[in-house]
């Protein structure tokens, strides 16, 4: 009998040196038990002495220098013209210690973190084109240029719903006139609707009055039909001269180009898409395509490009956006 209660008692200590070891200092654990603080949890960091608390403060402070990233400003590139800024990642050290009284003795400390905006954006560098999003964001988009094609329309938004993938549809005003159901299903869809001119003009072949013209009508047709508050303007086959660019911006629209064109109006093999496509993808790049077959046929393998490659791909606004893609997953230390 004695020797039963006597392995109990073994196991039990044998626990206790066990959990001691694996969650904490055996000098957390007494001065936790001491402290006789009525908050106190048991197993968690909620009990420490003030000492250990300023302590555990102290070094979350210090740790977050190492995880800090400086924002990244907006800027006019020779090449690529406007390039979007990229927001900062700092450790929110009252947020973080606050979270890490919560947690078990010896757990990793739960970084939380805030984003730190860029002092200049895209709107500060004035009516300049842009064709792509910043390198350091690991995002896509797909910009869908509609002035013809329905017949493809539906199967590309089928792809689109199957893989979880929202993108940019750029409306031609003359075909949201005829085709309103159509341009709310793209809608209901979650897609991203913008402008894309009213009758696919040559923009930079137009006066000031007819360019202004062509973007305002549209514009209106957006937000009248379908409630949109839009911001990009995309000219039909990148036709623009600065003009455009002005009066776009004077509509409080900034005029986005791309960066890859997948040249599927002339109805190349999807293969031939996706070669270019594997070749040329890189973070930030805006693909334009149009609603064809070759879209259609080389849609799914796009998004797998991109996922293979790690990035996101989303709408315009959410690529060209400083905002972060996701927040940072950054190695956790041990308390």
């Amino acid at each position: 009998m004695w020797i039963r209660k006597a392995a109990t008692v073994a196991a039990v200590i044998l626990m206790l040196i066990v959990f001691v070891q694996m969650n904490g200092s055996v000098r957390h654990y007494i001065n936790a038990v001491k402290s006789g603080d009525a908050t106190f949890v048991f197993g968690t960091f909620r009990g420490l002495s003030e000492e250990d608390r300023k302590e555990l403060y102290n070094r979350i402070v210090v740790e977050a220098e190492s995880y800090y990233k400086p924002p990244i400003n907006a800027k006019i590139d020779r090449v690529w013209k406007a390039i979007p800024g990229y927001n900062g990642l700092a450790v929110d050290i009252d947020r973080t210690y606050e979270a890490a009284l919560k947690m078990p003795l010896g757990s990793a400390i739960p970084y939380h973190y805030k984003e730190i905006e860029p002092r200049i954006g895209l709107e500060q560098l004035g009516s300049v084109p842009i064709y792509r999003g910043n390198s350091e964001k690991k995002m896509v988009s797909f910009m869908i240029n509609v002035a013809w094609g329905n017949e493809y329309l539906e199967p590309i938004l089928n792809t689109l719903r199957q893989e979880g993938v929202k993108a940019t549809f750029f409306l031609d005003g003359s075909w949201l006139k005829n085709n309103v159901a159509l341009a709310k299903q793209i809608q209901e869809d979650g897609h991203e609707l913008s402008n894309h001119a009213y009758s696919h003009p040559d923009m930079s072949a137009l006066g000031r009055e007819a360019q202004r013209g062509q973007i305002v009508k549209t514009e209106s047709l957006l937000k009248e039909l379908l409630g949109v508050k839009n911001k990009w303007f995309a000219p039909p086959s990148g036709a623009y001269n600065d003009a455009t660019v002005q009066i776009a911006k004077e509509q409080g629209l900034m005029t986005v180009l791309w960066t890859i064109d997948t040249v599927d109006w002339r109805m190349p093999p999807a293969e031939t898409v996706l070669r270019k496509v594997r070749s040329k993808l890189e973070p930030g790049a805006l693909i334009l395509m149009h609603p064809t077959a070759t879209t259609r046929d080389s849609l799914a393998g796009m998004i797998n490009i991109a996922r293979e490659r790690g990035l996101a791909v989303g709408t315009v606004s959410e690529t060209l956006s400083s905002k972060r893609k996701q927040p940072a997953v950054e190695p956790l230390n041990v308390i």
